[in-house]
């Protein structure tokens, strides 16, 4: 049984696969400096990763939430840390973020059980 992840992956992975065949040039220089902004730098990669996560809260965006959740939690970050990350962007973004605080506790749930899953 698929999930809504699942779904996410395939469609993301297949869709940035199409983009990227449009072969333009102004497009592929922004996916590469997006993929560059979460390189290690004066800030790790981790913690960069966790900064994405409250930027697409505030911003209201679910797709970018559940990429940066996946990335979070595959970096290592733990829930209290992730519940801690997400109330910030809570306080900044206001009561409009508490419908993508569901979104992103949901996916961290969904995540975990992944994980648990691929342990048995």
């Amino acid at each position: 049984m698929s999930t809504r992840l699942d779904e996410f992956r395939a469609y993301r992975n297949r869709m940035n696969e199409r983009i990227l065949q449009t072969d333009h040039l102004g497009i592929k220089r922004f996916f590469n400096l997006d993929t560059a902004a979460y390189r290690d730098g004066a800030l790790d990669a981790k913690t960069k990763e966790l900064l994405g996560l409250v930027a697409s809260a505030v911003l209201r965006c679910n797709d970018c939430i559940d990429y940066h959740l996946m990335q979070c939690v595959d970096a290592g970050w733990k829930d209290e840390e992730l519940h801690d990350a997400l109330n910030v962007a809570l306080v900044v973004g206001g009561s409009i973020v508490i419908p993508h605080l569901r979104h992103a506790v949901e996916t961290i749930d969904m995540l975990r059980n992944e994980g648990a899953k691929s342990v048995t």
